[in-house]
């Protein structure tokens, strides 16, 4: 199941699975809003184009998050408990998909019994709702539904309809703060600490005070202090309209302190590998990935290509599967016994179509599974599903520029 939300929104998609009582994940990529829009309809607001997973057995939810793949988020939570050094000092187990780390850390963390088991469930059901609250108020965006086998281990499962009527009434009162908020990513500061102090409890406006630095956003004060964003916006929205408190946007002066460290990964252009004997698979696949901010590579000879794939280290291999001399089943298997390459996303790329094709390329370790023929923004959205948006940056424009003269 997959489609664009113009076409059927998120709660109908969350409604289906339920009902279906479907076992995969839910990929899901947000469309910015275009300029001139005169969508008159308030909705979270998002400065770049995010994506999440959401993971379910049996129509219940058992895991959420973005696809950033980032553990800041995690790191939050667990500042609650006092828990958040241990992310630095501990070694993750195989339990996580390539999807999900945080899922991982969350799991060494209980086994390691630095949480107790109803703190992890407690983490997961904020980190659900979080998930939730942003997706459901999407209007622009595309998803792909894949079924497949559940998350492993659960720790909890929650229910989609109960979970669908409590965040549709969140997101209905927080379209009422418009346009004062417009993200939970905001980051509020005081700009008359004077009126503030005369209007709050002395306990209350040291905890505003404290966390209201320009830098640290609702959602992360929502996190520490074990309340949902719509408390914490409501708490500041009547200040927020008399001007005694302002909100800085992510991209703002204040904030590129705090969002300087993951320049390095920003920066850096994915790399992608083609393995397919077909001329014309390679040479589209390369055009297309590399007008999208990707630094594709073509390889035609299956027993060349595993030396050369050392040697680029690509962030995802795509996979022909019927190949002379050695197939694709064969390349995953070797790759997958390197550990340069037990984590990395490969996907076969084939024209057969069958249950059993598809059972052995689980079996050999691939991640996913491309039908031939597929179309640019099938290829786009599963590639940008397991490594992330390319980047088009200075030497990526002049490189796609030079092709084209």
């Amino acid at each position: 199941m997959q489609g664009n939300l113009s076409e059927i929104d998120i709660r109908s998609i969350l409604q289906l699975i339920d009902l279906g009582q479907r076992t995969g994940e839910l990929f899901v990529k947000a469309y910015s809003t275009p300029v001139g829009s005169n969508n008159a309809e308030p909705q979270q607001h998002f400065p770049r184009e995010p994506s999440w997973f959401v993971f379910f057995l049996n129509g219940q939810i058992i895991y959420a998050t973005s696809s950033a793949g980032s553990l800041s988020r995690l790191r939050d939570y667990l500042r609650r408990y006092k828990a958040d050094s241990y992310l630095d000092k501990i070694k993750v187990s195989s339990v996580a998909s390539v999807n999900a780390p945080e899922y991982g850390y969350l799991w060494a963390l209980l086994e390691k019994g630095i949480l107790t088991p109803a703190q992890g469930r407690s983490i997961i059901h904020n980190m659900v709702r979080e998930t939730l609250f942003n997706l459901l108020s999407l209007r622009r965006g595309a998803f792909i539904f894949e079924l497949g086998p559940a998350l492993t281990p659960q720790l909890t499962t929650l229910e989609v309809s109960s979970l669908l009527a409590k965040i549709m009434k969140q997101i209905q009162e927080w379209n009422q703060f418009s346009p004062y908020i417009t993200s939970a990513e905001q980051c509020p500061i005081i700009s008359d600490p004077a009126q503030l102090k005369k209007a709050l409890k002395p306990n209350i406006y040291n905890i505003l005070s404290h966390w209201s630095d320009g830098q640290t956003s609702m959602q992360q004060i929502a996190r520490y202090l074990n309340r949902d964003v719509l408390t914490v916006a409501k708490a500041i929205y009547p200040f927020v309209q008399k001007g005694i408190v302002q909100l800085l946007d992510q991209s703002s002066e204040a904030s590129i302190v705090k969002k300087s460290e993951p320049l390095e990964r920003e920066t850096k252009i994915p790399k992608v590998v083609c393995i397919d004997d077909d001329i014309v698979i390679r040479e589209t696949v390369q055009s297309i990935l590399n007008q999208h901010g990707y630094e594709a590579t073509g390889l035609s000879d299956p027993l060349k290509a595993l030396g050369e794939v050392f040697q680029i280290k690509p962030d995802l291999i795509l996979c022909d599967i019927a190949m002379p001399e050695l197939d694709g089943y064969e390349i995953c298997a070797m790759l997958r016994n390197s550990t340069a390459f037990r984590q990395t996303p490969i996907i076969m790329l084939t024209g057969i179509e069958g249950f059993i094709d598809r059972l052995k390329a689980r079996i050999v370790g691939s991640t996913h599974y491309l039908t031939k023929p597929f179309g640019e923004s099938e290829l786009l959205m599963l590639v940008e599903k397991y490594i992330g948006p390319g980047l088009v940056g200075d030497s990526q424009v002049n490189k796609i520029f030079s092709k084209n003269k």
